[in-house]
């Protein structure tokens, strides 16, 4: 096969491979939106397009308000900062995500405490959590200032458990839904519910790998009208409206441009084309992979995943390493799954609940090309370097 450029440059498309491991679906619709905005003349964090994009990003997620942020990290580390967490507390997080989790509760001082996954859903398991909350209660501990709940690789959470428990102690929830844009429960309690609308604050990425993209950005919301204003208040560096600059508090360049948010309501108008796909990509890989001897990623019941990144499970590190570097001498763009937060050197010493789920799923786990323009062909290419690779395991 012909090799190929990548339109987006970086360690989520390396250049010499000829299919990407997660590149951004780009057309006709974003040329002409981002050119209406360059027209306009905004092209900074005021503008029509940040408007609309926040409009119907709240719209398409079920929640009342949203605010564009210049990342996914900032939408966290503003929400946990309007939730209460401040220097000294503790924030119960996923440890099995990327870094951009845990990262805002350190630059508010606080404590992260890390929870370990669960096999179901490979996100945080809600019966450690549950455990923690009720052993503080128990020893009379000071209770956490939030509960940090990230929905991985697309993957909702179970998160009846944990709204429970942190209701009856009155613990904010903030999700992280920086990879789940599009997935939603079908069942149960929240059957309907995107991800990001069930804790008291969401925030999602738009990071030129999500399903969505805005080249960079975030977003929060929020049904609550006085966390909303702060949150536009924090996120303007705190700028009060009045003759001069005034500054009531230490605020953050957080907007997001218009000219990105531009490109955020092209990109919002082709979700459900980048949901069915990301769908239909898992399928055909959960089909091709059946009878080899890897673990597929998670299928609940009522929990609707988009697949962000299809990953599957090798039996152990070193088949991982070697499935790894055939991947790359075929030409196809894989990763490792993340090293759990608590055995990041950035956070050495950092309280730990485990089991050992989530260092499994870094030591076994291997993301595959899941791009929302993955053509058939290539998907082809992909399946035959994993079954090659697992046929020459067994001679």
């Amino acid at each position: 096969m012909a090799k190929r450029s990548c339109r987006c440059r970086g360690r989520w498309a390396v250049p010499h491979m000829s299919i990407p491991l997660s590149e951004p679906n780009l057309g006709p619709a974003e040329t002409a939106h981002v050119l209406e905005a360059l027209q306009t003349g905004f092209v900074s964090s005021v503008g029509a397009a940040v408007v609309k994009f926040e409009q119907d990003f709240a719209k398409r997620v079920g929640r009342k308000h949203a605010i564009a942020c210049s990342n996914g990290t900032a939408a966290l580390h503003v929400a946990l900062r309007l939730v209460g967490v401040e220097a000294g507390t503790d924030v119960l997080c996923a440890d099995f995500t990327f870094a951009g989790s845990g990262n805002p509760i350190a630059y508010l001082g606080a404590n992260p405490v890390f929870i370990d996954s669960e096999r179901e859903t490979w996100n945080l398991d809600p019966e450690l959590v549950v455990r923690e909350i009720e052993r503080r209660a128990a020893a009379g501990e000071s209770q956490p200032s939030a509960v940090e709940v990230v929905h991985v690789l697309g993957q909702p959470a179970r998160m009846e458990e944990i709204v429970d428990v942190c209701e009856r102690y009155g613990i904010p929830i903030v999700e992280d839904a920086a990879e789940s844009l599009g997935a939603e429960w079908s069942t149960g309690r929240y059957a309907g519910v995107h991800t990001g609308a069930v804790g008291i604050i969401g925030c999602f990425s738009f990071n030129g790998n999500k399903i969505a993209t805005t080249g960079g950005g975030g977003m929060l919301v929020t049904d609550d009208d006085e966390l909303a204003r702060r949150a536009r208040h924090l996120t303007t560096q705190a700028k009060v409206p009045a003759i001069g600059y005034l500054h009531d508090e230490v605020g953050y360049n957080y907007r997001l441009t218009n000219l990105a948010a531009a490109l955020g309501n092209a990109q919002l108008g082709r979700l459900d084309e980048f949901v069915a796909s990301k769908r239909r990509i898992a399928n055909a890989y959960d089909e091709a992979f059946a009878n080899l001897d890897v673990v597929l990623p998670p299928r609940v019941e009522g929990l609707d995943s988009t697949y962000w990144l299809y990953s599957i499970l090798a039996k152990n590190e070193a088949e991982r390493d070697r499935l790894l570097a055939h991947l790359e001498a075929s030409g196809v763009g894989a990763r490792a799954l993340w090293r759990p937060l608590h055995a990041q050197p950035a956070y050495a010493g950092s309280a730990h609940i485990g089991t050992g789920v989530g260092m499994e799923l870094f030591e076994r786990g291997v993301s595959l090309p899941s791009s929302t323009h993955l053509t058939v062909d290539d998907q082809e290419t992909v399946i035959k370097a994993v079954r090659d690779f697992y046929d020459g395991e067994l001679v």
